[in-house]
């Protein structure tokens, strides 16, 4: 089971809530690992449970799957009851309001204009690794790349390859390290983390409890452990500078509350927003965020993607891969479509389009990738 995919174990988890044959069947989230026609099937089969006289309780992120199929919708809040009504009687809009108590507005920040000059910070070349072939492309400074496509095309084996998480076959990456500018020479970054690391560059995984959080600790230990040593003097940490630091970080992901608390006992939002505070401790040239809004409520949602533009303004390279193709389209100047461990399709400008996205992700290339 370990060595499945993310989505693939979501739909084992969920075979075996319906083998036990329940009259009352709790779903979790259960399509934030799936792709479209993956959810859709799940959807047709929770028709199918309600229809033969099951119960279904639902819990989702994704309000247009709660419209779609639910009979009530309960808003919760803070862990107390907003309001409990029917369907028919809400939208998108109404959900949003009583989630967050407010209006959200725009859902995607305002994107800082697409770099055109400049010497790109990240240039990867003829990468191959598992589940990689062949992959070229580059990010200029304060550029958002997207990664998009189905799940299991091989973009999280791209980014890992790229950050030295999983071993490369062939090919090179090359990053700007921070504080050069333009002009100077790039530094070959070898296959390992803390290679990636040193030179600049940070992944925040897709799986946030499997890869990225150590559950078992503070939120003040998960922060500052990407930069631990900078607390620490002949092998004691130096706990009053390490929650001085730490209190800073949070404070900027907004994150409130006593950071001596399990990080297990956040939510999932928050659990998300401390992996940022973590990346934040390194200096960076290149952030890397891999499904950085998966099972994450949508008040949080906008909080991220302000973090993401926000590292983008500071001239910081950034690759967003996300199965959320409206995510992409809001997020990123240019966006890669991967199929197959390759790179099937380069989108900027007026071919930023949904229907380009999903062509190049199911179809024969659209256009040529450019490298």
């Amino acid at each position: 089971m370990g060595a499945l995919r993310t989505a693939d174990q979501q739909k084992v988890e969920i075979m075996r809530a319906l083998a036990r044959g329940a009259s009352v069947i709790i779903m979790d989230e259960p399509t934030a690992a799936l792709s479209g026609a993956d959810a859709d099937l799940l959807h047709a089969v929770v028709r199918q449970l309600a229809a033969s006289g099951h119960t279904v309780v639902l819990i989702s992120h994704f309000l247009s799957e709660v419209l779609e199929l639910a009979d009530d919708i309960t808003v919760l809040r803070d862990g107390r009851l907003i309001r409990t009504g029917a369907a028919a009687d809400e939208t998108e809009a109404s959900l949003i309001e009583a989630m967050l108590g407010r209006t959200l507005g725009a859902v995607f920040p305002e994107q800082p204009p697409a770099p055109t000059t400049g010497d790109p910070v990240l240039t990867v070349t003829d990468l191959v690794a598992p589940g990689v072939r062949g992959v070229s492309f580059s990010v200029r400074p304060g550029e958002i790349v997207g990664l998009a496509g189905l799940v299991g095309a091989g973009r999280s084996e791209i980014v890992h390859a790229i950050f030295g998480a999983a071993g490369r076959h062939g090919g090179s990456v090359e990053l700007m390290e921070p504080g050069r500018g333009d002009g100077e020479k790039r530094t070959p970054v070898g296959a390992s983390v803390p290679a990636a690391l040193n030179a600049g560059l940070f992944l925040i995984p897709e799986s946030r409890k499997d890869q990225g959080l150590v559950l078992g600790r503070s939120i003040r230990d998960n922060v500052t452990l990407s930069n631990l040593a900078a607390f620490a003097r002949a092998g004691w940490v130096r706990t009053r500078a390490e929650r001085v630091d730490a209190k800073a970080m949070l404070d900027r992901v907004t994150v409130a509350g006593d950071d001596r608390r399990s990080v297990s006992s956040l939510s999932g939002g928050n659990q998300q927003k401390v992996l940022f505070a973590r990346a934040l401790q390194r200096p960076r040239t290149v952030l890397i965020a891999d499904e950085p809004t998966r099972g994450v409520d949508v008040g949080s949602r906008r909080a991220i993607y302000d973090l993401i533009v926000a590292e983008a303004s500071r001239g910081i390279g950034v690759i967003v891969v996300s199965s959320d193709v409206e995510e992409v389209l809001g997020l990123a100047h240019r966006i890669l479509v991967i199929r197959s461990g390759r790179i099937v399709a380069e989108l900027s400008g007026d071919d930023r389009t949904e229907e380009n996205v999903l062509t190049a992700a199911f179809a024969d290339p659209i256009m040529s990738g450019k490298s």
